[in-house]
């Protein structure tokens, strides 16, 4: 490709309204160009960075044995109200009606179409397994889109789906998937880490999340160094501690504490440390079964450990926070000095760490004041519930039992699912067995954020210069940058000679050929993330030499222009 009949079009400083670097550096580059909140023009480098990673994608999918197909993005509602997520699913899927007033959403998953093409097409055991995926956009109706394209309304992904005669072949399949994954992650030169993951709104029994590794990542990570745990935070379970509760040792006493309301605060006003605070959290949960009344109650954590919401509402049930005046009412008091002790009638859930406490110090249910001294049995009841409600932290023990863990930062990329047949049975799609009976079929599901990839392989791979694309992604894999393409015929004749053997040869490669100054084409290929350079000038053909430079070299290197096609091929499959 030649710049003259190429479009790159390139910004010396990010919108304000760019927050982190990868969208900062994508309309920067000229990757993308917002339309809308959340909804971006691929433009011409943009699209061939996304076109590789998906070209990746189908290639690995396809050699796992998957079958390609494209499915509608507008659904009709009939199916989601089938199998029940018409109501369940919330304002992220976009809802309208057409000329006839029937109801449709534009999908931002096809659990639903799918399972209704299988059930309409497979009747017997010996058409299964079978493996179905797409490459297609979809869309979310994100109430913040922000980050560009790391959490847009629309985006590119690819979405595949399973079906088997056993829980037994799902897993097989689900296996297969994860190998296939690590293939695609690994091709696409990302660092990235599988982790076991909460299923979401998804459903089913077990899953794992992809993640490319970044600080910028919105998902926190446990992962034990010695050994091959990983876990989102969401899921990863903090274990019990090992050590007994003390004795009930310290007097009981109630302190005035006025103006501390964070543990922190009260710890060091009262000289204790915060392992010793207990902190109480007000939910409100849903009415429960035969009730149509939702409940008080009080979460306890120690004051250095964060509620994990996910798993919390797996054992409490689902709930909200409750308001001020809802505290107020049940309490008698205002929040920063709630507590557990002496409370009536109010479900009291603690955890793990919590219910191994004693002489600790909690809220005294009096605005100002704390309790000091507290322990289980002597001053409260034992809690209603012991259970594994906070987020681990950097040096827990690891669940394994193989190490401790350690924290770090990704970015969600893909996710596998073990759907079970929470679908198929809601839509009823069944095969008949070897023994001629009806059996519903096992699912599973396998999304990949192709879009978000592009995102994600920026935050890990940039510098002050711009994107640092790893080779396989790339828009270009070399750049040739002639100094005076338009004013020295040798120049021109050795750069256009160099550009069409390195076509020939399968290279993707750009000949900036534009009547730029060379500080602009540097810049430009520099920020558009071009791993290889080659530079063309007349001094250097004077010394039979072209100038090379890797993105991420720190000096550029001479090599005799005979030699260049041959070093670069070696560059590029190294790579």
């Amino acid at each position: 490709m030649r710049t003259s009949q190429f479009f790159i079009s390139t910004l010396k400083e990010a919108p304000a309204d760019a927050e982190i670097v990868s969208h900062q550096l994508m309309l920067r580059a000229g990757l993308v160009k917002r339309l809308a909140g959340g909804i971006y023009t691929w433009m011409p480098v943009g699209l061939r960075v996304l076109r590789k990673v998906e070209n990746i994608v189908r290639q690995e999918m396809d050699r796992a044995g998957a079958i390609e197909l494209s499915m509608p993005a507008v659904q009709p509602a009939e199916l989601w109200q089938e199998s029940g997520r018409w109501e369940k699913y919330g304002p992220e899927l976009l809802r309208f009606k057409d000329r006839h007033q029937r109801d449709f959403v534009i999908g931002p998953t096809h659990e639903e179409v799918i399972t209704d093409v299988v059930r309409k097409e497979i009747k017997s055991y010996r058409q299964l397994p079978l493996h179905f995926y797409q490459v297609q956009m979809k869309f979310r109706d994100e109430i913040r889109p922000r980050f560009g394209v790391m959490r847009g309304r629309e985006f590119l992904m690819k979405d595949g789906y399973s079906f088997h005669t056993s829980f037994e072949d799902l897993q097989r399949e689900y296996r297969h998937m994860f190998e296939t994954y690590t293939r695609i992650f690994t091709r696409l030169g990302l660092k990235f880490r599988a982790v076991a993951a909460d299923t979401g709104s998804i459903g089913g029994t077990g899953s794992h999340e992809f993640h490319v590794l970044a600080d910028s990542g919105e998902d926190a990570l446990a992962y034990c160094p010695d050994s091959d745990y990983a876990a989102n935070v969401e899921l990863a379970e903090a274990m019990a501690p090992g050590t007994p509760r003390g004795a009930a040792s310290h007097v009981m006493q109630q302190i005035a504490t006025p103006g501390k309301i964070k543990c922190e605060d009260v710890a060091n006003f009262l000289g204790v440390p915060v392992t010793k605070m207990v902190k109480a959290i007000a939910i409100m949960r849903n009415p429960l079964p035969g009730s149509d009344t939702v409940q008080f109650a009080l979460i306890l954590l120690r004051g250095d450990h964060d509620l994990n919401e996910v798993k919390t509402q797996k054992i409490v049930g689902e709930f909200r926070f409750a308001r001020d005046e809802e505290i107020v009412a049940a309490l008698g008091c205002k929040p920063g000095y709630i507590g557990p002790v002496g409370v009536e009638n109010i479900p009291v859930f603690a955890d793990r760490s919590v219910a191994v406490m004693s002489n600790f110090v909690c809220g005294a249910n009096h605005a100002g004041f704390h309790i000091t001294g507290v322990n289980f049995l002597r001053d409260l009841p034992e809690p209603a519930l012991v259970a594994d409600l906070r987020n681990v932290v950097a040096g827990d023990p690891s669940p394994d039992g193989k190490g401790t863990l350690e924290l770090c930062r990704g970015i969600e990329v893909g996710h596998i699912f073990q759907l079970r047949t929470k679908y198929a049975e809601a839509l009823k799609c069944s095969f008949l067995d070897e023994n001629g009976q009806s059996r519903i079929m096992e699912m599973g599901c396998y999304g990949i954020g192709v879009s978000r990839i592009v995102g994600a392989a920026i935050e890990q791979n940039h510098d002050e210069r711009g994107i640092v694309f790893p080779p396989a992604i790339a828009a270009f894999e070399v750049c040739i940058v002639p100094m005076g393409y338009s004013k020295s015929e040798a120049v021109k004749a050795t750069a256009d000679a160099l550009y069409a053997e390195l076509m020939a040869s399968g290279v993707d490669v750009l000949l900036d050929d534009r009547n730029e100054r060379p500080g602009v084409m540097f810049a430009e290929m520099e920020l558009i993330g071009i791993p290889h350079r080659i530079v063309v000038g007349e001094r250097g053909l004077a010394a039979g030499q072209l100038e090379y430079k890797g993105r991420s070299d720190a000096e550029a290197q001479l090599l005799p222009i005979a030699d260049i096609p041959a070093f670069m091929k070696a560059k590029l499959c190294s790579e």
